[in-house]
């Protein structure tokens, strides 16, 4: 049964994804070989094809007996198993919020349900001795990491995914999340995988290291570089890591903060205007076709580096100047045109290493398929209801697509806080 209907949904997504560039119509609705799919239809039917495989094998103990796992050519001998933890953490770091959406009889209502089902029962797996899906939690420092996006996961939808658990599962991941104090972080992005941690136990009033929190936050703070952008570590690289880990940690860390009284509405202001800054970048990197710039490491996290501006939009704290529809069309054109390539997804639907389809050349010496699914916190807007402005708004053109067409758009100045 549940094989059935993930096939269902996947032949759905297949029909969009197989669509030339050329025939792909980006507005409120889609035609699709002659039916209508809303954007927001579409943005479910990809991500539900994401997390399927994942979730109805984990949730059965068989994530590690069926998922293939492909590893990048220059791999650098870390220990195997840690892919299976980056798949599972990843993926529901960004498919927490659309979880977290109340049951409502809507059309995608199903898959929400089917997911949440399977993401609860594999939650239970990954810190369970006797499942065959126990994940890798006490070798190497890699899973500091991956441990600090199901932390997030849970902090982005306590409510669905981690108060629903059973004492003892929860107990098993307070136990883990601390024991992971072992890894001393480098000083670069890695020290707010320990923050993040550390903030989660503070959100469910558990016995948290204050300091192993403030002295990432100290740390980002000195290696702000002004206009928006964080460096990673001392030295500043040209890359989408303020995408895929700096300013959504931090301003997950700064909101948590707040609601306990541990920083000043200062403090998290200034993050969140950072954030701002650094997304309206992310917006103007959108070219006129729906492509952005292929530079820096991990670029196989495809859709990742829009986190920040749908992190934005799922709070409703989109910088001055863009709006729902600009947001909405920008993303679904890059979407659409990144996953309408052949090799996104094995022949079994799971994602391989790649960009624009599969290249597992440009994965990196520590990437592997399981690392892919970060992808997933691309689509942190879902966890707004379908009522919401971001999904019923007109489309409209973003900032270079109105440059390149001769129409106003809004000039961009430096900022200096």
């Amino acid at each position: 049964m549940l094989r059935r209907k993930f096939l269902h949904y996947s032949s759905l997504l297949g029909l969009a994804g197989s669509l030339p560039i050329t025939s792909l119509q980006v507005a409120n609705r889609t035609h699709v070989n002659g039916e209508v799919q809303s954007d927001r239809s579409y943005w479910t039917s990809l991500l539900y094809k994401i997390a399927a495989p994942v979730l109805s094998n984990m949730s059965q103990g068989k994530l590690k007996k069926n998922m293939p796992v492909e590893y990048s050519s220059s791999w650098d001998n870390r220990n195997k198993d840690l892919a299976y933890m980056e798949c599972f953490g990843r993926l529901m770091s960004g498919l927490a919020p659309w979880l977290a959406l109340a049951d409502d009889n809507s059309p995608e209502d199903k898959q929400r349900k089917q997911l949440r089902e399977w993401a609860l029962k594999s939650y239970a797996n990954a810190v369970d001795p006797a499942s065959p899906d126990f994940l890798l939690w006490d070798k190497e420092g890699q899973p500091l990491v991956d441990a600090a996006f199901l932390a997030q996961s849970f902090i982005r939808a306590p409510e669905a995914l981690w108060q629903p658990l059973d004492k003892n599962t929860k107990s098993r991941y307070i136990q883990q999340f601390k024991a992971l104090r072992r890894v001393s972080p480098p000083y670069n992005n890695w020290m707010l995988f320990a923050a993040l941690i550390e903030t989660f136990l503070l959100s469910i009033n558990e016995e948290y290291d204050a300091f192993r929190l403030q002295i990432a936050l100290n740390k980002m703070s000195e290696w702000y570089v002004g206009d928006g952008w964080y460096s990673d570590g001392s030295k500043f690289h040209f890359d989408y890591y303020n995408s895929f880990v700096i300013q959504p940690m931090m301003l997950d860390i700064r909101t948590i903060q707040l609601q306990k009284n541990k920083c000043s509405k200062a403090d998290y202001d200034l993050t969140l205007k950072r954030a701002q800054r650094y997304s309206s970048y992310m917006e103007r990197m959108i070219s006129p076709e729906g492509t952005f710039p292929v530079f820096g490491r991990s670029i196989t996290y495809r859709t990742a580096i829009f986190q920040p501006l749908a992190q934005l939009c799922l709070l409703q704290q989109l910088p001055d100047g863009l709006s729902n529809g600009q947001i909405r069309n920008a993303i679904t054109t890059v979407m659409k045109r990144m996953f309408s390539i052949e090799g996104n997804f094995s022949k079994e639907g799971w994602l391989q290493l790649g960009f624009a389809g599969h290249q597992p050349d440009v994965a990196d010496y520590y990437l592997n398929s399981g690392s892919m699914y970060l992808a997933s916190v691309g689509f942190l807007p879902l966890g707004l209801p379908e009522n919401h402005p971001f999904w019923t708004d007109n489309a409209e053109d973003w900032t270079s697509k109105k440059a390149w067409n001769g129409q106003p758009f809004k000039k961009d100045y430096a900022v200096d806080y």
